[in-house]
Order: C-alpha cells, then structure tokens, then sequence
C-alpha cells in the first residue's frame, strides 16, 4: 500500500476547510493509499513557485523522509511549475486532489464511454504539465498519480497528445449520439424516468439495488465506487414501473475537465420526470455537500424538474438524530437503502410527484383507428382497455400533457 501525506493550505485570513481534506483522506483512501500524516499550512499569501514558500516544502521534504512517504498530495490544485519547483526539494511524487480524482475514475471506468471520458480528463491534465513534470512522468511503475491513460509509459510529446485528445473529442460526440438515440428509444417507452442523483457515497447504488432488490449496481463505502449511469425498471406499489437511473455522484472541487467530460453522462438527469435527491443522513456535512449537488443541478440548467429529497443512512444514527432531522427537513425522506426501512414511502412519493407531470386520461379509440393503438402504447402508458358497445375501446393511460395533446391530435386527424 502506498504511504502518502497530504498538505492542505489555507490563507491566514480564511478559516481552515476541514471537510475537504477529511474528503481528501477518503479519496485517498479509495485510491489504495495509507495516509500517514497530513500538514495543514497557513500562509499569508500563496507563493507563485511552490504554493506555500521554500521553507514549509523543506519541512514537508523532512516528513517524507521520516515517513518514508512515496506520495504527497495537495488539496489544491497546483500549477505545473508549482509541481515541477516542490518534486525538486520533496523527494517523493507531488500530485494534486484533480490528479488524486483522475486517477480513481481511471480505476471505476467501465463502459466504453467512461474509458473514453477518463482518458480526455488526464490528457488535458498531462498537456502542460509535459514541459518538464518529474517524477510523476519517468517513473514506470504503478501507484496513485502513475495510472496513465492506457499506456504502458507516458511519451507523448505535445503533438501527439493533441492529435489524440482531438481522436479522443470525435469518438465521444459518437458516443454522445449514441447515448441521445438509446435516450430517444427509451423515451418511446411509455415509462417514466426518475434519475438518483447525490454527492458521492450518498447509497445511490444501494437505493438502486434496493428498489429492483437485486445487486443491478456495484456498491461500495468508497468515494466514486461506481461511475457510469446504470439504467433498471421498479415496479411501483400502485402497479406498473418506471425507470430508476443511478447517476454518478457529485463532490466538492470536480475538476473542470471531469465536469465537461461528464457532462454527457449526467445530462440524463435533464431528461428526468422526477429527481431523488440523496443525501448521507449520518454526515455532519450533509447541508455542505447538498448544496454542491443542487448547485451543480442549476449549472446543468435543471429548475423545473420536481426534486425529492431523500435522507439515506437513516440506521447508522440515533432516534434522537433522526427526529431533529426531520424537523429540520419537514418535506425530506428518512430512508435506509441497507435496511429498506421507508421505501414503500418513498416510492409512494415519487408516484405522487410523477402523476403531477404524467396523468390520468381516458381517450376513446373509434374502430376505423385501431391502426393507431401501436402508437398509443409508444406514446402513454396504458392502463386499462374496455370495449364499447359501438365497437370502440376506451383506454385509460397515464401520459404528459403534452404526448396526450399529441395523441388527440393524431386521432383528429384520422
């Protein structure tokens, strides 16, 4: 296991952020490492060669090698010169928390997207750093911070890493038109679609495999244990189903080129009749790391769609947590994917929030149209049928406002 040290620092004037570096540790933790010590710096000011100044990187460079630390990672994103000036005095590899996270999604990739989404993330991170990076570019081996992009060794020079990036940027607007027609064939299915959305390590893939009651996604107590969106039915206690879509999970400082490589797996949420929010109810963060998710919703250009919040981890605090919890959150759900303690409930609340948007209609269907009755089914969900005494079907459906309109329309028109 590697032995790393992490280094948060901070402006004298602001206030420590603890609940990014406990994150920090935890990233740390999911990409294999051992933590065996962690620095807090405060400065007057950053210092343009080395972050925190010549002196306090001597006194990291000494821990190292008491330590015998292979790593040290910045909570903050350092520059490629910043890298290059701290691998000179710190004799260990000097990576950030953007390298950290790049370095975990290039272990949880699955898909063929995901790959794809990773390697243009690294690349553009490794583009200016190719002027010189040290350690973390010679050396061959494994570890955190070494995963390159499928290469046994990185030597690219900055040519061949922009003709790649720029094969890497037509394959996946491939992929993103693949993704839009499964979206579009999917759509055609008369089911609504609720996307789990959340900060990582929330239990949206517990929630998932919980719902469809078998093991649909993996699931793991690690940030980012699962990256692609992963698609099941759930059959609803009032009868029929609807589609559940896990997302990937949210955290504090995404870097830049993840949230744009990304940004196609998580325009599923857009397409979303219904949004389940989840969040660790036993977190002290909680409030911290739902505001990230909502944020990065409104980013994503999501206001209107109907947003249920869902207080997981329920079993892992007292009667007495739960209760102020829930007076602190009236409108939230106090759930336990692992136990399933309040999911009848919850799927309760999202038909209630889903007949909002997909009500209850009857359309007659005279016989000179039964030609039609494939495209309904395409178009709604259908109910119930009963035949009429003048030859004709009366079909209860649940559909949009707007397929209905479309259906009335169509039946005008024949």
């Amino acid at each position: 296991m590697e032995r790393v040290i992490l280094v948060s620092v901070c402006l004298k004037t602001e206030s420590a952020n603890e609940e990014t570096l406990s994150e920090l540790h935890r990233l740390a933790h999911t990409a294999g490492a051992e933590v065996v010590q962690t620095v807090r710096v405060r400065v007057n000011a950053f210092h343009p060669a080395t972050l925190l100044g010549r002196g306090k990187a001597e006194e990291i460079a000494q821990e190292t090698r008491l330590l015998r630390a292979q790593t040290v990672i910045f909570d903050e994103e350092i520059s490629p010169a910043q890298q290059k000036n701290l691998e000179k005095v710190i004799p260990a590899k000097v990576i950030d928390r953007t390298r950290l996270i790049l370095d975990i999604f290039a272990q949880r990739a699955r898909t063929q997207e995901g790959k794809l989404q990773v390697e243009l993330a690294q690349l553009k991170y490794l583009l200016p750093r190719l002027g010189g990076q040290g350690t973390a570019l010679m050396q061959q081996k494994g570890g955190i911070g070494l995963r390159g992009p499928g290469e046994t060794k990185l030597e690219y020079d900055k040519r061949r890493l922009r003709l790649r990036i720029s094969k890497l940027e037509k394959e996946i607007e491939q992929v993103k038109k693949e993704r839009a027609l499964r979206r579009q064939r999917r759509g055609q299915i008369p089911l609504p679609q609720i996307a789990i959305v959340g900060y990582t390590n929330a239990g949206k893939s517990t929630l998932l495999n919980a719902l469809t009651r078998q093991n649909a996604v993996y699931a793991d107590d690690k940030l980012f244990a699962t990256l692609d969106p992963t698609t099941r039915r759930v059959h609803m206690p009032a009868g029929g189903e609807m589609l559940f879509t896990d997302t990937v999970g949210f955290i504090q400082k995404l870097p830049h080129s993840l949230v744009s490589s990304f940004r196609a797996t998580l325009e599923e949420t857009t397409f979303a009749d219904v949004i389940l929010h989840v969040q660790d109810g036993s977190s002290p963060h909680r409030a911290e790391q739902a505001s990230t998710v909502l944020r990065i919703l409104t980013e994503l250009g999501i206001r209107q769609t109907p947003i249920l919040e869902v207080l997981n981890k329920t079993d892992l605090i007292s009667p007495a947590r739960r209760a102020l919890l829930q007076d602190q959150n009236p409108q939230a759900l106090l759930i336990s994917a692992q136990t399933g303690k309040g999911l009848p409930r919850l799927l309760e609340q999202v038909e209630e929030a889903v007949a909002r948007r997909w009500k209850l209609h009857r359309l007659y269907l005279p016989p000179h149209a039964f030609h039609l009755l494939g495209t309904i089914y395409e178009k709604a969900l259908v109910t119930g049928r009963k035949e009429k005494p003048s030859g004709g079907l009366e079909l209860t459906l649940m559909a949009t406002d707007g397929n209905f309109a479309g259906l009335q329309k169509l039946l005008k028109s024949h």
